[in-house]
């Protein structure tokens, strides 16, 4: 009879389980650091909002062309903010879209309410961080008419997502002490893209320091400040946004 009791319990005891494992993975990720939470409290030159999204909106030089970008795999949003406040700076409206338990997977066509939501906006950049990025390839190859660009930090398309023959003004940038990425992968997906594509390494660079979320698990020691990575990134992506919008 006991047996038989603890056989009726074996069900609801999995359930548990696996219940408490899905909170624990789900508040597990990279929350954003001390200087991403300051720049929604120290910013004089653009406009932030958060809602649905997170939206960058320079206050005075404003430009026809955004840029949509895709955080990295459990990373916060909010992460992102230095990097993508530097790129408004210059003049464009920058928008992060947060994900569904902070995979971008899980909602790789989110791009497509950021446009909805943003008819000033002429011409689309679309970029991303580590799987983010990936994200960010695969609504490029697969949405050809809504953007003219696209940006992969630490990232590279799939072997599916094949566009050398389209029409897309591609950025990839990656740091040379990243522990994550597979650096063969990202160096090698000019095969993927078209024949103009920038390569842009960033010595001393790692993975993590795109954002701003501390150290990533996996990752190598970065040789230069996170503050210098991203300047560097922010320029390289401000160059093709340039680029875009002669």
């Amino acid at each position: 009879m006991k047996k038989k009791k603890l056989i009726k319990f074996i069900p609801l005891a999995i359930v548990l389980l696996l219940t408490a494992y899905c909170a624990i993975w789900v508040s597990s990720y990279y929350r954003p650091a001390e200087e991403a939470t300051a720049v929604f409290n120290n910013s004089s030159s653009i406009e932030i909002s958060k809602d649905k999204f997170i939206t960058f909106a320079p206050k005075e030089k404003k430009s026809k062309t955004g840029f949509i970008f895709y955080p990295g795999g459990k990373v916060a949003a909010d992460a992102y903010a230095p990097l993508c406040s530097k790129i408004a700076a210059s003049g464009y409206k920058v928008i992060i879209a947060p994900m569904p338990l902070n995979l971008a997977i899980l909602s790789s066509d989110k791009a497509s309410d950021v446009i909805a939501a943003n008819p000033d906006v002429e011409n689309w950049v679309i970029g991303g961080h580590s799987l983010g990025g990936v994200m960010a390839a695969s609504y490029a190859y697969k949405h050809p008419d809504q953007v003219k660009g696209l940006v992969l930090y630490a990232a590279y398309p799939q072997d599916k997502n094949n566009m050398s023959k389209q029409n897309l003004k591609v950025l990839s940038v990656w740091g040379t002490e990243d522990g994550c990425a597979d650096l063969k992968k990202v160096q090698g997906a000019k095969s993927l893209v078209p024949e103009d594509a920038e390569f842009k390494a960033i010595e001393g660079g790692n993975h993590a320091q795109f954002g701003s979320y501390g150290p990533q698990k996996g990752d190598n020691s970065a040789k230069i400040t996170s503050a210098e990575q991203q300047s560097m990134a922010a320029q390289y992506t401000i160059s093709l946004l340039n680029e875009i919008s002669k």
